[in-house]
């Protein structure tokens, strides 16, 4: 089943099974943002990528300056031709940003592991772990700083960062840019310090993650590796497991960030089965690669996974010894969200995030507690396991009856892409009349879209509280209202 918010994210499509490319800007957009601004000039730097649907071309560009002078002091993005939003560093930098992740080996990181073990859980005894999409920071104009004006950070235990790469079977930087370059002004950071360009300095999210950990000292924070599009190197990590948990450690431990980073999550999608391309690398490759994680990390860093959610008799579960790695892990997160979408066009409209089996439910196996009790009945501890929410709807157009099981003719209309939307959209522009297995759904018009409310949050919380499950993660923070509405339900309920 896919994450397609998460998981597509950078692809620009979510899906079990299918993607879409999409088309990327010509570079010369950005010039077109000229007479946008009054300024002198426009700073914008050199990048080009397809990111959840949109995409953003951008170059580093002056007003009647050759590129090479990059002068000015404002950062410009073209959102599929449209000019996007500015920030003003304090001061421009004097030599030419990179333009691509660094190809050198980071610099060596320590070789001791921490003396001491991370806690795995707040005082409560349960779990509140959300992601953080790095390209958030880009159309959707969400930044680390928007965990603290929503209330969500003084409810989370732990922030899974989205995404890690995974090329050629190592660990690689998923986007320089917004990962440790991206200049915040005073008014956008943390801590209200605005970046330098000092040589050294680090900045974008994981300096805002650090500020974030100073005032929120219990926050785990956790750099996920892979997602839908960028599992396909996971099939070489597990040819050469120990080389891939090296390269991971050389990464994740660099002295630049080596402080922002409590642990290391593993988001392989799929193990010997298909995602976005089909791994056949066996069923022990999984817990080869996890081990080897664990061997070089050590005891006292955590390491959590995202797994499959499929509950289905020879499903993904069942093709992979995840048990075996999951011994392993601190937490797991089956992904339980994604079971139905609009990549079946026509239907049947179904929730994407049942949490029990209903009268004709489209697919056997897939919902939330099949899943849930497929891993307890191979021995993986309730207490590791938790419940995965979505900050996002599906949903389906042309359909001509509320209850679920109707015909459609596509996917309804989305912000970022056909046939999702957040959650802080839906409540208001189609507001759920139901509820079905767990979860809400919403008939407005000819459009029908299933998520969760903070009403089916506070049903599903008690779950995890029966179940003894660890608690529960979402997908992703920037689906949710501006004041943290869904992050609220799910802390207040466990």
């Amino acid at each position: 089943m896919g994450k397609t918010l998460r998981r597509a994210l950078l692809a620009g499509a979510v899906v079990i099974g299918a993607s879409a490319s999409v088309p990327l800007v010509p570079a010369n957009a950005a010039t077109a943002c000229a007479a946008a601004w009054s300024a002198s000039s426009v700073y914008v730097k050199d990048n080009v990528a397809s990111q959840n649907g949109h995409n953003y071309t951008a170059k580093w560009w002056t007003q009647n300056e050759s590129p090479a002078t990059h002068s000015g002091a404002w950062d410009v993005w073209v959102d599929n031709g449209v000019c996007g939003g500015t920030t003003t560093p304090t001061t421009a930098p004097t030599t030419t940003p990179p333009t691509t992740p660094p190809t050198t080996t980071p610099t060596t990181p320590p070789t001791t592991a921490p003396t001491t073990t991370p806690p795995t859980s707040g005082t409560s005894g349960k779990n509140v772990v959300g992601y953080f999409a790095e390209w958030g920071v880009y159309g959707r104009n969400y930044h680390v700083k928007n965990l603290v004006t929503s209330g969500s950070a003084a409810k989370l235990t732990h922030i899974l960062y989205a995404f890690g790469n995974t090329t050629g079977g190592q660990c690689s930087i998923g986007d320089s840019y917004a990962d440790y370059d991206r200049a915040y002004s005073a008014a956008e950071s943390v801590d209200g310090v605005a970046d330098t360009w000092d040589t050294g300095a680090l900045r974008g999210s994981f300096n805002q993650l650090r500020k974030l950990k100073k005032l929120y000292p219990n926050i785990k924070v956790i750099w996920s590796f892979g997602g839908w599009t960028w599992s396909g190197g996971f099939t070489q990590a597990a040819a050469n497991p120990t080389a891939f948990a090296n390269s991971c450690y050389n990464l994740v431990k660099d002295s630049r960030w080596a402080d922002v980073f409590d642990g290391i999550d593993v988001d392989w999608e799929y193990p010997n089965a298909c995602g976005l391309t089909c791994d056949t690398s066996g069923p022990d490759a999984y817990s080869k690669v996890i081990s080897a994680l664990r061997t070089k990390f050590g005891t006292n860093f955590l390491i959590t996974s995202a797994i499959s959610a499929d509950g289905s008799n020879g499903g993904k579960l069942d093709v992979a010894d995840y048990a075996s790695g999951i011994a392993k892990l601190n937490l797991v997160f089956p992904m339980t969200y994604d079971y139905f979408g609009a990549f079946n066009a026509k239907g049947p409209t179904a929730p994407h995030s049942p949490l029990t089996s209903y009268a004709g439910i489209p697919q056997a196996g897939f919902y939330s507690d099949a899943a849930i009790q497929k891993l307890k009945s191979k021995g993986v501890p309730a207490s590791k396991i938790l419940l995965g929410i979505g900050f996002y709807g599906r949903g389906w157009t042309g359909v001509t009856q509320a209850a679920p099981g109707g015909t459609a003719t596509g996917a309804a209309p989305g912000a970022y892409e056909a046939g999702i939307e957040d959650y802080k959209v839906l409540k208001s522009s189609c507001p759920a009349n139901g509820t079905v297995a767990g979860t809400a759904y919403a008939f407005c018009g000819s459009n029908w879209w299933s998520y969760d409310t903070p009403s089916t949050i506070a049903g599903k919380m008690s779950y995890v509280k029966q179940q003894g499950l660890g608690g529960a993660f979402f997908w992703e923070f920037s689906g949710d209202t501006a004041n943290g509405e869904l992050i609220g339900a799910i802390k207040s309920n466990l």
